[in-house]
């Protein structure tokens, strides 16, 4: 890295000094930057120039690269744990829409079933009715034979 010498300060419009440098004047791509005018007048704390002084002196500490490469390592993580989070959520989907699938056909094997066993009882129970009925009609002729009887006895 090419050492960068102090900062010149001249008079800017408004109130507003431009800070200079040599690798400025050498051609270098480095953006002037604006502070307030005035002897002993500095940035105030939280400003937004206090904020890009402090992140230009910060970028080449140690402490910077660490927090960089924490905050790196934390977006990787993020980004996995998202990434798996969808795999996870798209196998369940899957897994459901299987379950789904056997469910409905053993939904088509009970209906079917019920329609069968639905039969039989309703065949049985026409059976049954038609030998109560033949039994009842039999029954019915032989009390009027036998009514017809005791008709005659008494007249």
């Amino acid at each position: 890295m090419s050492k960068i010498s102090q900062p010149n300060s001249t008079p800017g419009v408004n109130g507003i000094s431009v800070i200079h440098t040599q690798a400025h004047a050498r051609g270098l791509q480095q953006v002037p930057q604006l502070v307030p005018a005035g002897p002993g007048e500095e940035a105030k704390p939280g400003s937004q120039q206090a904020e890009q002084k402090k992140l230009a002196h910060d970028r080449n500490s140690d402490g910077y690269r660490q927090r960089r490469e924490r905050n790196n390592m934390a977006v990787k993580k993020s980004r996995l744990k998202s990434k798996q989070k969808a795999q996870d959520t798209l196998q369940r989907v899957n897994q459901l829409k299987e379950e789904n699938e056997r469910l409905e056909a053993k939904i088509k094997l009970l209906t079917k079933e019920l329609r069968v066993l639905k039969d039989l009882f309703l065949e049985h129970a026409h059976n049954l009715a038609d030998n109560v009925q033949s039994i009842s009609t039999e029954n019915t002729t032989a009390d009027a034979a036998q009514n017809d009887n005791l008709f005659e006895i008494f007249f």
